[in-house]
């Protein structure tokens, strides 16, 4: 690997506390290390990082860099790119894991750039092959999944939300932490606003149940029942980008390619076609109902059950029987 070694993993955090997903990052950076008997490195940025980069060592790292500006809480893509790129000169590694956040997303090919390679997005799985790492992700809407490797280095990728298992945290495990020199004042973006939205109830991506709405439901009215189901049985109600686009509820409820990627145990599609756009943000989902009146549409293909109905009646008679079972 020409002189490099070890995996470096962007921390992300909020407040010190660590995203799920840069849990799920070090787990498998903590088995992609084992297996080429090497080091996992965190870096985390901004206020709260020093307690972050502690985490990341529970979490799996053996050690972490940390910069803890608060210049650097709001993410701005120049000195964030700087500051990976330092942390990457420093670690030198052979492999650098970003989560497909909003900030991975932006962050991720800029650092490719700046180090001059290549990166994956969005990967849904991670493996060593003669030393190399072969990153899969979806291709074609989410119908198929291609698999690469990249022949400059560090081998970058951005990584799916729920596609790796954390590994157990250990508040034993003890690493250097190390500070990283980042000079903030040096960027050229100015963040003029932020408006926070406020959601309500369980979040999409931790719901152990989504009730989810399509065109098919004729209107924002036809969320009401998905709504009720949803409290009932304990979980989130979700929605396609088609009714987001037509405003029927909020961009937060968008479940897809361009929207959020959720792993329920039980999806209950509702007047949902099934569109690889949308498919593409259920693949991880253990059990799908899909309901739709037309009885050749495509989510009954992945559909564990299927109700080939008009949804208002019998949406009315499965929420009564879900309340009575659940009295």
């Amino acid at each position: 690997m020409a002189g490099e070694s070890g995996v470096l993993v962007l921390a992300e955090h909020k407040n010190g506390e660590l995203l799920g997903i840069s849990t799920e990052i070090l787990g498998a950076a903590r088995r992609l290390a084992d297996s080429l008997n090497q080091k996992v490195v965190a870096v985390a940025l901004g206020s709260g990082a020093g307690e972050a980069a502690k985490q990341a060592i529970a979490f799996g790292a053996d050690s972490a860099l940390s910069a803890a500006d608060a210049a650097l809480d709001e993410y701005k893509n120049d000195v964030w790119t700087s500051a990976l790129a330092a942390a990457c000169g420093e670690v030198n590694p052979a492999v650098v894991l970003i989560g497909q956040t909003t900030v991975g997303r932006d962050l991720a090919p800029r650092t490719a750039f700046r180090l001059n390679t290549a990166v994956a997005m969005d990967c849904v799985d991670l493996a060593l092959q003669d030393g190399k790492l072969v990153m899969t992700r979806p291709c074609f809407g989410g119908n198929a999944q291609a698999s690469y490797t990249s022949k400059t280095m560090p081998q970058m990728a951005t990584v799916r939300v729920k596609s790796q298992e954390p590994i157990a945290a250990d508040s034993s495990r003890s690493g250097e932490i190390k500070a990283l020199a980042v000079d903030a004042s040096a960027s050229q973006a100015q963040v003029v606003g932020r408006e926070e939205v406020k959601s309500e109830g369980i979040r999409l991506e931790d719901a152990k149940v989504i009730v989810s709405g399509g065109r098919g439901l004729g209107g924002p009215e036809g969320f009401e029942p998905l709504q009720t189901l949803a409290g009932i049985l304990g979980g989130a109600v979700g929605a396609t980008r088609a009714v987001v686009d037509l405003g029927w509820v909020p961009v937060t409820l968008q479940i897809g390619l361009t929207g959020k990627v959720v792993t329920p145990d039980l999806y209950i599609a509702v007047g949902i076609s099934g569109a690889s756009q949308h498919l593409a943000g259920i693949t991880g989902v253990k059990n799908v109902i899909g309901i739709n009146k037309d009885k050749d549409a495509d989510i009954f293909k992945i559909s564990r059950f299927g109700v080939a109905a008009d949804w208002k009646p019998f949406m009315t008679a499965f929420v009564e029987e879900c309340r009575r079972l659940k009295a």
